[in-house]
C-alpha cells in the first residue's frame, strides 16, 4: 500500500473542535456537533467533509499511549473566514507534503490501517512525520461504518534528514 505524495497550499476549514484521547473518544459527538450547523455556512469550497487531528507534536507517536491527547475537528473547507457562523472556529491548514493513503472499509476496522502507516510506511520510507494537521478527507464514498467505505488519509510528512549531506 504506497500512498501518493502530495503538496498542498494553505486548507481555510470551518468547523468545531474538541480535546480527546483514544482512551477518551468523544468523535462521534463532535460529528453531532457538527453536522447540524454545516449547513449555516455559507462559503464552501466543496462538499467534503474534513477529520482532523492536530497533534502537539510530531512526536507524538513516538512513545505512543491510548490517554495522549489531541485536539480533533471536524470541519470542511471554505473559501475565506469572511462568515463565521458565530458557534464555529476558524483552522488553518498549512501548506506542506503530505502522504496520502486511501482507505477502504469500515471506520471502526482502520487501526491496522493505522499501524501499518506508522510502524512500517513511515520508519521504510525516506519521510518521518510533520509537525502539521493530519486529516481525513471524507467525500462522495464515505460511508463511516460500511464495509464498502472510502476516505482519503492524509499524513503530514517531511523528508528525512541524510547522514550524508
Amino acid at each position: 500500500m504506497q500512498p501518493r505524495i502530495i503538496s498542498i497550499k494553505s486548507k481555510k476549514l470551518l468547523g468545531k473542535s474538541a480535546i480527546m484521547s483514544v482512551l477518551n473518544d468523544s468523535t462521534v459527538q463532535l460529528w453531532q456537533l457538527f453536522m447540524p450547523s454545516r449547513n449555516k455556512i455559507q462559503n464552501a469550497a466543496n462538499s467534503n467533509l474534513y477529520s482532523v487531528q492536530v497533534f502537539e507534536s510530531a512526536t507524538y507517536f513516538d512513545q505512543y499511549s491510548p490517554e495522549k491527547e489531541f485536539e480533533k475537528w471536524a470541519a470542511i473547507e471554505v473559501t475565506d473566514f469572511a462568515d463565521v457562523p458565530k458557534e464555529m472556529e476558524t483552522l488553518v491548514i498549512p501548506e506542506g507534503t503530505y502522504a496520502v493513503f486511501d482507505y477502504k472499509g469500515p471506520a471502526n476496522a482502520a487501526l491496522p490501517f493505522f499501524q501499518y502507516i506508522f510502524q512500517t510506511w513511515i520508519p521504510e520510507s525516506v519521510y518521518t512525520v510533520d509537525n502539521r494537521p493530519h486529516f481525513a478527507l471524507m467525500g462522495e464514498k464515505y460511508r463511516g461504518n460500511n464495509p464498502d467505505s472510502e476516505e482519503e488519509i492524509w499524513v503530514p510528512v517531511k523528508k528525512k534528514l541524510s547522514n550524508i549531506e
